[in-house]
């Protein structure tokens, strides 16, 4: 590799280039940790994206119609955050290039949404990136549909690695981005043939050429140091009718005396080699020290952008559509979504219809899409037993971009992550169904969008044994469990359609908060038949039945074992035994209730019965805390894998019953 050839045929863009780099080689060094590698090599690519093609405005960061730039190869954070130093971001002075991954910095390890401005998602889990990055472009071409070009009309950008390419979500990602010709999604592949064991070839050999053509991509393949061909590939992506991968063969830690090697890839903390480093590309500075006319020139480039941001505000301000586009971009609801929900609640209240909380969902949906245009919903080939098209939705396409649901395929992960970025991008608010089973398979992106703080909704349903003949892979028994361990996420389980239409504007309203809807497969009756204008899920939990007489149990469930407790109460009580119902369809909201709240509904003294068709983990909560007591708390519940059969053969062989409730409660008395 000619570094000097490189210098003196493209001496402006190379300092320009070189200033990422030296950035990058201090910070890891200051910090003693992080990956040089990744941002060494594909500073060229990233220069040329940044000054000759990339729609932004540092000072205006988050202005709807700007490109995306999504950094898939998260390891390599030094390369955004160096651009977003340079090209003038004002949360990113060089004090926080200085304190890369230290306490407190915006510069965290990996690029980390709501950190700091010019970062779109979260990556560093491989794959995450390029499979957000779907997301991004559907939400582009749905919001151009809209909204029109003059408004919605720009491009994702992704840089990303052979790890990303691995992943198996990468696949989900760019078969769905194929199929759908999303055009403005051109992905820049850092091709340096290295991973952290060694080189591709120790554990792959696909042919990532052949492997996006034949999803349905346009391919170009270049020499990614050639700043003339990166840009000339970069033009001819805008041209296609296809989503475009530009492979750029690149050179990991150029001019590092670890170039070409997997220790590239990591911390290059070595003082000589680092020293070196910078000799060859010409830049006798110390650590952290831009020259004056280099920062300028990123400067510029920075600046370039306002006119176009201020000519896209102008037309904003002319458009009828404006206050449209602040409120879905805000995440507001129209202030007609409670009336919708009051009223179905109301109409559900009178009629007491019996039917599987999925239904109920659907009645939800059909409610309230007509009035939320926002709404992009969808399925995991599972739309006939999710439920989740309401009629008024049209199937997103090529040739109906307008269109409101989509076939995701066979494709959990892919379909959570590209929800993830639609929600990133803004403007649209998506749900995606399965069966509740396969969060094993989207889980990465269920964590995600937690630890993102955004309110993507997960429909899940066929949610325990209740589903019957399907048997223990398709039972969830664990599920419930995983979700609710998880940080910031509401987990929803309603017991009739009522409850399932308060969780559903509960997750339609949050902003920062993603929700899990877990729906059966069963039908319920409608246990909520006094009408309340008030959302009770929004409290977690609250008393469904009280106590006949002297309170001496209290029996808590979720979803289909609400009506079993039910059932075990009306036998209680028959008995004599005052027994109280609460439903906990949200122990996340419930656990936000104060103190008096909690109290109330949760009183010391009686015994505490939980009923749920999953494992016990997690009720101990509720059972010996909040006022209990571990000689008067027992469950009613599975305690292994399921089985194939009929669902009312399982609930009796694994003993969720009414009866095995009251017998529960009577030897804890």
């Amino acid at each position: 590799m000619d570094i000097a050839a490189l210098r003196d045929a493209h001496p402006d863009h190379w300092m320009k280039a070189a200033a990422i780099r030296a950035l990058t080689l201090d910070a890891v060094a200051a910090a003693n940790s992080g990956h040089s590698g990744m941002p060494m090599g594909m500073a060229d690519v990233a220069t040329v994206l940044f000054e000759k093609h990339l729609k932004f405005d540092p000072q205006n960061p988050d202005w709807p119609d700007r490109d995306r730039f999504i950094l898939s190869a998260g390891h390599g954070s030094m390369l955004l955050y160096s651009l977003l130093h340079l090209t003038g971001y004002a949360d990113m002075p060089i004090e926080e290039i200085r304190n890369f991954r230290q306490w407190g910095a915006r510069t965290a390890g990996h690029p980390e949404y709501g950190h700091a401005s010019g970062i779109e998602t979260t990556t560093g889990p491989l794959g995450q990136g390029i499979s957000n990055a779907v997301g991004f472009a559907i939400a582009e071409v749905s919001l151009r549909a809209r909204f029109g070009p003059k408004l919605m009309d720009h491009y994702t950008y992704v840089i990303a690695g052979d790890g990303c390419l691995m992943e198996g979500v990468s696949q989900e990602a760019i078969g769905l981005a194929g199929r759908h010709q999303l055009s403005r999604l051109i992905v820049l592949w850092d091709n340096n043939n290295i991973t952290i064991d060694g080189t591709v070839d120790l554990a792959d050999r696909t042919d990532q050429v052949a492997r996006f053509r034949a999803s349905g991509w346009h391919v170009i393949e270049i020499d990614g140091h050639d700043p003339v061909a990166i840009d000339a590939a970069l033009t001819e992506a805008k041209t296609t009718d296809q989503p475009t991968m530009i492979a750029c063969k690149t050179h990991i830690a150029l001019g590092h005396a670890a170039q070409d090697t997997s220790k590239g890839h990591g911390a290059l903390t070595d003082a000589a080699q680092l020293a070196a480093a910078k000799q060859a590309y010409g830049w006798p500075y110390g650590p952290f020290e831009v020259p004056a006319e280099v920062k300028l020139a990123w400067e510029t480039i920075g600046q370039r952008g306002a006119g176009t941001h201020a000519a896209w505000q102008a037309r904003l301000e002319a458009s009828p559509k404006r206050a449209e586009i602040a409120r879905i971009f805000a995440r507001d609801v129209p202030a007609k979504l409670s009336a919708r929900i009051r009223a179905l609640k109301k109409q559900i209240s009178d009629e007491a219809p019996k039917v599987a909380t999925r239904k109920s969902s659907e009645m939800v949906l059909e409610a309230v899409n007509p009035i939320l245009p926002e709404t992009i919903g969808g399925s995991a080939d599972l739309s006939g037993s999710n439920n989740t098209r309401s009629g008024d939705m049209t199937v997103f396409d090529v040739d109906n971009p307008k269109g409101r649901y989509i076939h995701y395929g066979i494709r959990e992960h892919g379909m959570a992550a590209a929800m993830n970025g639609m929600v990133l991008h803004g403007g649209i608010r998506p749900y995606g169904g399965t069966f509740m089973c396969f969060t094993d398979y989207a889980r990465p992106s269920m964590r995600l969008a937690a630890l993102m703080k955004i309110p993507t909704v997960f429909v899940m349903t066929h949610d325990s044994i209740g589903l019957g003949e399907d048997g223990p892979t398709h039972q969830p028994v664990e599920h419930l469990a995983i979700s609710r361990a998880t940080p910031n996420t509401w987990v929803f389980r309603p017991c009739d359609t009522i409850e399932t239409a308060e969780a559903w504007e509960l997750a339609f309203t949050s902003k920062a908060t993603p929700s899990v809807l877990s729906l059966t497969r069963q039908n319920l009756p409608t246990l909520r038949r006094d009408h309340k204008t008030r959302n009770l899920t929004a409290q977690g939990a609250y008393v469904l039945a009280d106590a006949e007489g002297k309170r001496q149990a209290i029996l808590m469930a979720t979803g289909s074992e609400v009506e079993i407790a039910m059932a075990a109460r009306d036998l209680l009580q028959a008995e004599g035994i005052g027994t109280r119902v609460v439903s906990m369809p949200c122990w996340e909201l419930f656990e936000e209730q104060d103190e008096s709240y909690r109290r109330r509904v949760l009183p010391a003294g009686p015994v505490r019965v939980a009923v749920e068709a999953g494992i016990r983990f997690g009720w101990d909560r509720w059972l010996y805390g909040e006022r209990g007591k571990r000689d008067k708390g027992g469950f009613v519940g599975m305690h292994d894998f399921g089985a194939s059969a009929p669902a009312e053969v399982l609930y009796e062989k694994f003993g969720i019953t009414a009866e095995a409730v009251v017998a529960k409660v009577k030897s804890l008395l």
